[in-house]
Parts: C-alpha cells; sequence; structure tokens
C-alpha cells in the first residue's frame, strides 16, 4: 500500500471530518513547488491559501525560525518580548499607524477588532447603544462566533444559532444601501476591501471611500478585514492603500509569518485606547518564534522587492486569465483580482475543474463556487504562470 493511502486511512480513523480534503499527504516544499508522500509534485498556485507569501522552504525564514526556538520560543504576554516589539516597529511603518495586538489567526485578529469596536464606543465614547455591526453579504471574517456572526454567508452558519445578535448585512458595493444602514446604532462597519472567499469581488471606484465617509459622519468605526489581501497580496502591503484612506481598525494574518500561525489587529491611536490591561489577552499571541518569523517576511518584503513583483507578476497572471476567459466562453464568464489574488469566473460550479486541474499536478481553490482561485506564493515566476496556465487551460477544453 502506498504511503499516502496508508497516512490517510490513519487520517480517517483519527481526525474529525469538518475538511473536505483532498487525498494527499504533502510532505515537503520549495518555492511553488509541493511534493506528496509518494514523490509527486504539484504546482502550487494556493500558498496555503494565501500564507506562504515566499514560497516553500524559504532557507532563510527556516534558518530564523530555527535561531529564534534555540534561544526563546514562549514567555506569553506576562513580559515584554524583543521581537515582538521589533515586529511592531516594523508594522509601524507601513500605511497604518496605530498600536498593535498579536494573536495567533485571522478569526481572532477579526473577534479581537469587534471586541475594541463594542468597547470603544461603551467606554471611551459613552455611546452603549452602539452596539450594531454592519457587514456584507458573501463576506468572510472567520469561524469563532463572533466573527462568524459578522460573516455573510449562511452556509458557515448553518446549525451553530443562535449567533451574535446586532449584526446587518447589506449588499457589497451599494453605497445607498451602506447609506441606510449605518446608524446612529452602528458600533462599527466591517469590510474586506476585495472579498477573497465570497468570489474574489471587487468594490466598485470609490465605495470604500464613501464608507470611510459614512463612518465618519456619523461616528461609526471602520474596520478593515485585510486577512486574506494584506501582507502584499494584492501588490500594495495593503489592500486598502489604492483607496488613498486608511480604516480605524485593519486586521492582518495568513501571509503575516510566512506560515506560521500568526494574526494581529491594528487600531488607531484614538480606537486602541478602550483597551486597557485584562480587557483581552492571548497566551500565544505575539510569542518570540511567530514574531522572528514575521520580522523576516518583513524584511524580506523590502529586500526582495515582494510589493514591486507582485504587481508584476499579477498584472501578467491577469493578463493571462483575462484572455483564457475570453477564448473559453461560455465556460467561462470573465476574469477578476488584483496582484496575485486573481479568479477565473466559470458559468458553473468551479469544484470539478479544480480537481481535474489537481489531478495534472495544479494546485488550486475554489472561491464563492463558481471562481477558480489564483493566490500562489509572491515569489511565483512568469514561466510558473505559464505552466499553472497551461494546464488549467487543457483543463477547461476537456471538460
Amino acid at each position: 500500500m502506498p504511503l499516502s493511502d496508508q497516512l490517510i486511512a490513519n487520517g480517517q480513523k483519527l481526525l474529525m471530518n469538518n475538511y473536505g480534503r483532498a487525498p494527499i499527504v504533502m510532505v515537503r516544499g520549495e518555492g511553488c513547488w509541493l511534493w506528496d508522500a509518494d514523490g509527486r509534485r504539484f504546482l502550487d498556485m494556493t500558498a496555503g491559501i494565501a500564507v506562504c507569501v515566499l514560497g516553500h522552504g524559504d532557507p532563510r525564514l527556516a534558518h530564523a525560525i530555527a535561531v529564534q526556538a534555540a534561544r526563546l520560543h514562549h514567555t506569553s504576554n506576562l513580559y515584554y518580548i524583543e521581537t515582538q516589539i521589533r515586529l511592531a516597529e516594523a508594522l509601524s511603518k507601513r500605511a497604518f499607524a496605530g498600536k498593535m495586538f498579536f494573536c495567533n489567526s485571522g478569526t481572532e485578529a477579526n473577534e479581537a477588532a469587534l471586541k475594541l469596536a463594542r468597547r470603544y464606543q461603551a467606554v471611551v465614547r459613552n455611546k452603549p447603544q452602539r452596539v450594531e455591526f454592519v457587514s456584507f453579504e458573501k463576506s468572510f471574517h472567520g469561524r469563532t462566533m463572533g466573527a462568524l456572526s459578522v460573516t455573510g454567508q449562511a452556509k458557515y452558519r448553518q446549525g451553530f444559532g443562535p449567533m451574535v445578535s446586532d449584526v446587518r448585512f447589506i449588499p457589497f458595493g451599494d453605497s445607498e444601501a451602506a447609506r441606510a444602514a449605518i446608524t446612529d446604532r452602528t458600533c462599527a462597519v466591517i469590510a474586506e476591501p476585495i472579498q477573497a472567499e465570497g468570489g474574489i469581488n471587487l468594490p466598485p471606484p470609490g465605495y470604500l471611500q464613501e464608507l470611510r465617509r459614512l463612518c465618519t459622519e456619523r461616528g461609526a468605526l471602520l474596520i478593515f478585514d485585510e486577512i486574506q489581501t494584506g501582507v502584499g497580496r494584492t501588490g500594495p502591503f495593503y489592500a486598502f492603500e489604492r483607496e488613498a484612506m486608511v480604516p480605524d481598525i485593519v486586521t492582518l494574518a495568513k501571509g503575516l509569518a510566512g506560515g506560521v500561525p500568526m494574526g494581529a489587529m491594528l487600531a488607531s491611536h484614538e480606537v486602541e485606547r478602550a483597551f486597557e490591561p485584562g480587557t483581552h489577552a492571548s497566551t500565544f499571541g505575539g510569542n518570540p518564534l511567530a514574531c522572528a518569523a514575521a520580522l523576516y517576511v518583513q524584511n524580506a518584503i523590502d529586500e526582495m522587492d515582494i510589493l514591486g513583483r507582485c504587481q508584476d507578476a499579477g498584472a501578467y497572471l491577469g493578463a493571462g486569465l483575462a484572455r483564457m476567459a475570453e477564448r473559453r466562453r461560455p465556460k467561462t464568464r470573465g476574469a477578476r483580482g488584483r496582484g496575485l489574488l486573481q479568479g477565473l469566473v466559470l458559468e458553473g460550479d468551479a469544484a470539478p475543474v479544480v480537481q481535474k486541474a489537481r489531478e495534472r499536478g495544479l494546485l488550486l481553490s475554489v472561491a464563492g463556487g463558481q471562481v477558480v482561485r489564483f493566490a500562489p506564493p509572491l515569489v511565483v515566476s512568469k514561466d510558473e504562470i505559464d505552466e499553472a496556465l497551461s494546464i488549467l487551460d487543457s483543463v477547461l477544453v476537456e471538460s
């Protein structure tokens, strides 16, 4: 019996059935390539769901982790942590100025953002009636009860009710709906600058600025969930940088530490005042090991011109997908995205196409049901993009 089959059989006996896993056991990676337990090679256009921004097996990232692990890997936040402070210094030089809370995932970052927003309105502004969150249809913000409650896709909430109350969902990109929804009861508006899981949905021009204007005018906070769009995924470090405005709170995770679990919630100097000692915490959040990995990623982004490379590769990928979308109609309906978060919109379900591509050695994922999502490492080459596009095109021809 192949090793993969043995491992999968044991996994099916021992692991909860909450993932729709492909029958592959990955054991090694290098750059944009992965190998399974039986030696099969795969071109990875998923990067661990937009996580491995520097690719797999980056030797300098591995060295940074190893050095820190040998020196100090955990102390808790009962004390100041050197690498945490240095990471905060590095992030403070990006496009968002404020203070930071570090955690272990995007869900935790969003949960912290929701709590901070509620406490800011109740304690700092003395507006306890401002408890309502405005979120968007087709959004995705995480799996904990709070984050799930502001996720605008019913399939994720099914069987877990009742949700946290006082959440209103509106269509993404509808300014009239936003003007009607944001009231004197609104605590905060939470939005993804680009809806990734919901189908790589881009906002209309000026829409995010309109959200900023409405929130400022009406006393609500604006939270941008940059879990998937941040850390250079769309070209700039934050997707909101294209919009000439900033939110009150921004959340990060996924690519932040290059694959080591880590999240962050950043808040403006006005809003961060709501958190005082004892109001929120994380045992593992911002531990020395994760921060060392994230600090290396921050340095690599600048030293390797990752943002410039992402913009160049993203434009190349986007153009290739647009040509494919036009060439393969009516099976395709278009292409959309920014940077290295791109999607090919199909006429039908994207899952069979993703499965057939995987059988040919190409790893892709589904977003929003009908979208084939590309979210490769930010170090992907044009030759690798060409190979991925060629494989996907051959699948579409035969589908």
